[in-house]
């Protein structure tokens, strides 16, 4: 026979919804950032010993056609472009060239960065970690492994107030090393060509 605290008990612990396990706090994140309109992303690219020089990138994009992008690289400079629908403007400091006007298709690709999208995904095993802040956010660390990738860790920090955002994300390997962080949510973009760009 139950006593009338073990009902309430029982009562209040049907009450208390469960908590998300990390795979699924990851797919809410990628989900949420799917659904964006625009978003900012810096990132950085250290290679470990043998396996190049860095890099470190700059990005305000619409995720479809319409994107600012800013490249550098630690020993070649840096690499700029504005890509408008099916137009895209680029310029690089080891030229020394003016901007340059070209239409997007398969060469442009080969020479610059065109595409204006990013992909949202995860893959492997979640698990999460203590409690942060990323930029003020409080955010829950979500580590990933995959037996595919030996020896690399993503980390996944998502905001835990308000939408749930993946503020940045930090990829430890054994040949390199990336820091991508997320910002300027769904925020209008007002991106337009170089005042001079040759064709």
């Amino acid at each position: 026979m139950r006593t009338a605290s073990t009902a309430v008990t029982t009562a209040l612990l049907c009450a208390v919804p469960p908590e998300p396990s990390a795979a699924e706090l990851l797919d809410r994140a990628n989900d949420t950032m799917e659904a964006l309109t625009s978003v900012t992303v810096d990132w950085t690219y250290t290679g470990t010993a043998g396996a190049g020089g860095g890099q470190s990138g700059h990005m305000t994009t619409d995720l479809k056609d319409t994107c600012v992008t800013r490249l550098t690289w630690a020993d070649a400079g840096t690499y700029e472009q504005i890509r408008i629908g099916d137009t895209a403007y680029a310029r690089s400091e080891r030229s020394g060239k003016p901007w340059t006007r070209t239409p997007v298709d398969k060469e442009t690709a080969e020479l610059g960065p065109t595409s204006c999208t990013q992909e949202f995904a995860s893959f492997g095993t979640a698990t999460k970690g203590e409690p942060t802040e990323v930029g003020g956010t409080l955010a829950i660390p979500l580590v990933v492994t995959d037996k595919a990738d030996e020896g690399g860790t993503y980390t996944f920090h998502v905001a835990t107030e308000g939408k749930p955002y993946i503020l940045k994300v930090d990829y430890k390997g054994p040949e390199h090393r990336t820091t991508t962080t997320y910002s300027a949510f769904d925020r209008p973009l007002d991106v337009r060509p170089p005042a001079a760009a040759g064709g």
